[in-house]
């Protein structure tokens, strides 16, 4: 799906917000209530049916209200009045897996994929394309489209349904007023970097895209839950903790068969925007105002993962921690053709630890991160360009210890039995003990620990890895942290595509906890 047609699709688990988020009692009686997921799966296995005409023009009716709620909420203005359109179930489908197959698109989850699976983030026989098709089949319940400017609503989904789902989908036509989504995640320049100069402008813009997702979502969320809150007197400043509480709760359940078998990668890739992008929201609103968080937010939106998981750091404008890439084609480009070049963000260390360490890790090397980048080449001799053989990495990440740093390196080396076959130590190869060398089916492994740096080289020689080693730290003694975001807008952090993937394909249903219903 190419981001200049944007569809966001939210899902029938997006019901009664308010009830498990106030006290027992608070909560809404049951007639204020709606169906619970749980009511919902057992009415799937029943013959679905279509919306009547005359719920169909009274939902269309809704429209305006809940568009002015959602207004009065955000303080975003209304500019114009949305389109809307009843549409059927085959229709959206349809609409998604054409989407799904467009040339373009395909090529960047394909070249995603095969770095991902270099990582270790997705196994290697794992195929990405068809298990997203049958995820977004799954999960779509609705949409807004940015690009046609309207909300489309579904014909097989009780009316009274989909009212939170509007004002989740009616913030996003407000946004689309404030700041046209069309242009302001415009990434159409998705070329790989040839030189250091555009290695080193990918790497400044990484996260950007990602943490806009979480913005809109963010946003999005807020209003439904305020949505949600309202028939019971109450908002998300009535009890913000227990809001990002409940974004924490969130996973993926038995109602979503289909994600709650998905890879760890694609249940946070999915959850991230919404989940940290509510808590982002949550801390804005309660320093900022709904002014401040909302208008004030898109007119100067974050640019990385980080300042979205730590919004006092936005806020105040904290410097985030940039790595900088040396030259490195002199030496790479005669046998080497650029392939991927990214930022490895707090987030992508938040799954990465979480998939190699479990949650305890994760807690503890989000926290302590302090900057990373990586940067992928193919062997152009290699016979098989689908393959994780051909892509030779480095990846180099800094910490805030040097301790931290070395549990790190400990975690990663420890996971290279699940990322490789073959694998076994040559201690006669490290030149000292900062050092440890691993053979393995796709090349020698390089891991290096050096004070608070963990540098890791995978299948390329090892003098060769030396070298670039050598570069890539010397490049960070005179990197200036923290230096302006260059003009240029281009690549995803490496979980980045994932993410934006699913933002840009809109709310799935299991994105909001099943606590808040």
């Amino acid at each position: 799906m190419t981001r200049q047609t944007r569809l966001r699709m939210t899902g029938t688990a997006a019901l009664v917000v308010a009830a498990t988020l106030l006290s027992p009692a608070q909560q809404p009686s049951s007639a204020q209530q709606q169906n619970s997921p749980q009511q919902q799966a057992g009415d799937a296995a029943k013959p679905e049916t279509r919306m009547t005409e005359a719920q169909a023009k009274a939902l269309f009716a809704s429209v305006d209200t809940i568009m002015q709620f959602a207004s009065d909420d955000s303080k975003l203005a209304i500019k114009s009045r949305v389109k809307r359109r009843l549409t059927s179930r085959d229709a959206v489908e349809k609409y998604l897996i054409d989407k799904m197959k467009d040339d373009k698109d395909a090529k960047r989850l394909e070249r995603s994929e095969i770095v991902l699976k270099k990582f270790g983030l997705l196994d290697q026989d794992f195929h990405l394309q068809p298990f997203l098709v049958s995820l977004l089949k799954e999960q779509i319940a609705g949409y807004y489209d940015s690009k046609t400017k309207t909300v489309n609503l579904l014909d097989w989904i009780e009316p009274d349904t989909q009212k939170p789902v509007l004002a989740h989908e009616l913030t996003h036509a407000l946004q689309d007023q404030r700041v046209n989504l069309e242009k302001w995640e415009d990434d159409s320049d998705e070329d790989l970097s040839h030189n250091v100069t555009e290695d080193n402008q990918h790497i400044s813009t990484d996260e950007q895209d990602t943490a806009r997702e979480a913005v809109l979502e963010g946003q999005a969320m807020a209003v439904l839950v305020d949505y949600s809150l309202k028939p019971v007197g109450q908002n998300i400043l009535s009890n913000p903790e227990m809001v990002k509480n409940r974004a924490d709760e969130q996973e993926a359940d038995s109602d979503s068969p289909v994600l709650e078998r998905a890879p760890l990668l694609l249940q946070e890739a999915l959850l991230f925007p919404y989940r940290e992008g509510l808590k982002f929201e949550v801390d804005l609103l309660q320093d900022k105002g709904a002014a401040g968080a909302f208008g004030g937010v898109l007119d100067r939106p974050p640019a990385t993962s980080f300042e979205i998981m730590n919004p006092r750091a936005y806020e105040t404008r904290v410097r985030v921690p940039l790595l900088k890439m040396p030259d490195v084609h002199p030496l790479l480009d005669a046998d080497y053709a650029p392939y991927d070049i990214g930022v490895m963000g707090q987030l992508d260390v938040r799954i990465l630890s979480e998939l190699f360490g479990g949650p305890e890790k994760a807690a503890t090397f989000t926290k302590a991160w302090n900057g990373g980048i990586y940067y992928a080449v193919q062997k152009k001799s290699a016979p098989d360009k689908n393959s994780t053989a051909s892509i030779s990495l480095l990846y180099l990440s800094q910490w805030k210890s040097p301790e931290v740093a070395a549990a790190f390196a400990k975690m990663y080396v420890d996971e290279l039995g699940k990322q490789f076959s073959g694998v076994k130590r040559e201690a006669d190869a490290e030149s000292d003990a900062s050092e440890q060398v691993y053979k393995t089916n796709e090349g020698p492994v390089l891991i290096t620990t050096t004070g608070n740096t963990v540098f890791v080289s995978e299948s390329f020689d090892l003098n060769l890895a030396r070298k670039l080693e050598f570069l890539m730290l010397g490049a960070q003694q005179s990197a200036v942290q923290g230096q302006s975001i260059a003009s240029v807008r281009t690549g995803n952090a490496l979980t980045g595509s994932m993410v934006n993937f699913f933002a840009g394909c809109g709310l799935m249903r299991a994105a909001i906890p099943a606590h808040l219903y």
